[in-house]
């Protein structure tokens, strides 16, 4: 069977790897003309853990982890407010059998052994289903034959719009949005994370790949904004509006932040919805069920999730009417649970141990 994937990042070779070794033949169609690079630090804990030791990879991840030694927070001076040793903000207890890595690592390790299936720089325009599959229009022009169709194209999923309707009907905001971008270590960081937080905003640079260079976040808290996915400048001016006057490094930070060649913006949302297929199409991943990075465990998610759907259609030899709803029964409750550590305590994180506790809570199917 021929299933043609929407989405390069996590869950897209996540599902690849598993419906090949279940006789399928996938195909990864990813809009962007080269890997992405950037994205902030992410973890891998609990049940996802398995899924990847699974698939022969979890040395891999762990070779490449932030190895983060802690945090600091300072003042408008630079002055040290507070630090730990025994946590880090974006990876959590240090020490744990958590694996945090940047997100382009991880992507270029879970797209290993799936070069040949990868079609990069075209998108999924128009989806015709039939009795026997579906046609599918591309960007490109070209027009293909599929057996199944499965969107593991994130918060903004183009294969949700087609098949699903207007993402304003799923997507529900956080109150914050968050940018990420690539800076050199320019605090000298040593595997160490400093955060600066007044009213509404946060900012934080953290060393990575070894202390050659560092991940940058500017985050703050708003309604709904209305801005173009699109236009970089448009966003950076935005953000640098929210920031005007706000001390530390932020001056130096928003200077980098115009030159950085892998800027993020977005807001903190998630994504619910009622049932995550419809007739042959599927979703997986933040395009199902986003649980924003509040949560800490989008990625750990969409990587049980495709996992999940891979076995599910093996199991059922390919027929989606059994394996679709299948899938979704599996994962409800655990996704839920996850979404719920964004919002159970909004403005606070959520403890380790819930987190630990929520992330072991699956049992994973044989695949």
């Amino acid at each position: 069977m021929k299933v043609l994937i929407s989405g390069a990042g996590v869950a897209g070779p996540v599902l690849a790897h598993w419906l090949r070794r279940g006789g399928f033949t996938p195909t990864i169609v990813e809009r962007s003309p080269v890997p992405r690079v950037g994205g902030q630090a992410i973890d891998v804990r609990g049940t996802a853990l398995q899924v990847v030791e699974r698939m022969g990879v979890l040395d891999d991840i762990r070779a490449a982890a932030t190895n983060m030694r802690g945090m600091s927070f300072v003042d408008d001076d630079g002055a040290e407010l507070f630090r730990s040793e025994e946590e880090t903000l974006t990876g959590g207890v240090i020490g744990s059998p958590d694996v945090e890595v940047l997100r382009d690592d991880l992507s270029a390790i879970l797209l290993r052994g799936n070069e040949d299936c990868i079609v990069y720089g075209d998108r999924i325009v128009a989806l015709d289903e039939h009795e026997h599959g579906v046609r599918v229009t591309f960007g490109s022009g070209k027009e293909e034959e599929f057996d199944l169709v499965v969107g593991a194209d994130g918060l903004h999923s183009a294969v949700r719009a087609l098949a699903f309707g207007q993402e304003s009907e799923y997507l529900h905001h956080l109150g914050a949005y968050l940018s990420v971008f690539t800076t050199p270590n320019f605090l000298d960081l040593d595997h160490w994370q400093v955060f600066h937080r007044t009213e509404g905003r946060m900012s934080g640079v953290y060393s990575a790949r070894g202390n050659t260079e560092a991940r940058s976040m500017l985050g703050f808290e708003s309604e709904p904004l209305d801005f173009d996915h699109r236009d970089v400048a448009g966003q950076q001016d935005l953000i640098a509006e929210r920031y005007e006057g706000v001390g530390w490094e932020t001056k130096r930070l928003l200077e980098l932040m115009r030159a950085a060649p892998d800027f993020y913006f977005d807001s903190m949302s998630q994504v619910k919805m009622d049932r995550w297929h419809r007739g042959r199409v599927a979703l997986v991943g933040d395009a199902a069920y986003c649980g924003s990075p509040l949560s800490g465990q989008s990625t750990s998610t969409a990587i049980v999730g495709a996992y999940v759907l891979a076995a599910e259609l093996t199991a059922a030899r390919g027929d989606h009417r059994t394996a679709f709803p299948r899938y979704q029964d599996v994962l409800w409750d655990y996704v839920a649970r996850n979404q719920a550590l964004a919002t159970d305590t909004p403005g606070e994180p959520a403890s380790h141990e819930r987190m630990a506790e929520v992330a072991n809570s699956l049992d994973l199917p044989s695949c």
